[in-house]
C-alpha cells in the first residue's frame, strides 16, 4: 500500500468531522479500518492521510500504547497503538498494517503550539474503505458491550450488512488523559528502578524508619 491523502473537502465529510466532536455519531463519509478482527470507522474530516506502516522511533518512558514516533515531513509525529490504547495488548506488525495519521483537534492550542494543529499517528491491522453512512444506518453508542470503553464509541452502524464501531477521536486521542497516563508511567518507572537500585529502601516504611531513630 502507498502513502495516500485524504481530502475530506465536502459537507457530509465535515458532518462526520463535527460528530466527534458532539460525541454522537452523525451521517457522513467514514474511513473504516480492522483492528482484532473487528471493523471501526472514523470520521473522514479528522483525517489527513494513511500510510503503510514504517520503522518507529522508540521514546523512553512512554505509555505502552505510544508505540513511538515518525517523522512527517520534518514534524515528530507519535503514533498509538490503538489495540494497546484498547487494553488488548499490542499490535502484531503484519502485511497489511497500516498508520493513519489524525488531525488533532485542540490539541495545538492546549500544548502551546500555534504552528497548526498537531498530528497523531494511528496503528491499525489494516485500512478497509472509506464508506458514506446514512441517518438510517447510525445507531446510538451502546452503555457497555462494546468490548472498549463507552466514551470511546460515537454510534454503531451497519453497512452494506457489515456493523462496526464509529470512535469518537477526541475521546480516544485525548490530550490530558494521555498526557496523565503519561506521567503516571513516567513515576511509576522510575519508582521502580529506585527499588531496583536499592530493594532494601523499599521494605521500609519511612514512618517506622523515623520512629526507629527516634528512638535510639
Amino acid at each position: 500500500m502507498t502513502q495516500t491523502d485524504v481530502k475530506p473537502a465536502t459537507a457530509d465529510a465535515a458532518s462526520g468531522g463535527l460528530a466527534a466532536a458532539r460525541g454522537s455519531a452523525e451521517p457522513g463519509r467514514y474511513l473504516t479500518f480492522v483492528l482484532g478482527g473487528e471493523v471501526y470507522a472514523l470520521g473522514l474530516l479528522d483525517i489527513t492521510e494513511i500510510m503503510e506502516y514504517r520503522p518507529l522511533t522508540v521514546v523512553p518512558m512512554m505509555p505502552s500504547f505510544i508505540r513511538g514516533v515518525i517523522n512527517l515531513r520534518g514534524r515528530v509525529v507519535p503514533v498509538v497503538d490503538m489495540a494497546a490504547r484498547f487494553g488488548r495488548g499490542n499490535t502484531t506488525v503484519a502485511r497489511r498494517t497500516s498508520i493513519i495519521i489524525v488531525e488533532a483537534a485542540g490539541y495545538a492550542a492546549a500544548i502551546g503550539d500555534d504552528g497548526g494543529s498537531p498530528h497523531i499517528g494511528i496503528m491499525v491491522d489494516a485500512v478497509n474503505k472509506v464508506v458514506h453512512l446514512g441517518a438510517d444506518d447510525i445507531e446510538p453508542a451502546p452503555a457497555f458491550g462494546a468490548g472498549i470503553r463507552a466514551d470511546f464509541i460515537s454510534g454503531m452502524a451497519k453497512w452494506d450488512g457489515e456493523f462496526m464501531i464509529v470512535l469518537d477521536a477526541n475521546r480516544v486521542l485525548s490530550l490530558h488523559e494521555m498526557s496523565a497516563l503519561g506521567r503516571a508511567h513516567v513515576h511509576a518507572s522510575a519508582t521502580a528502578a529506585a527499588e531496583r537500585s536499592d530493594p532494601a529502601r523499599a521494605l521500609v516504611d519511612p514512618a517506622e524508619a523515623t520512629g526507629d531513630a527516634a528512638h535510639s
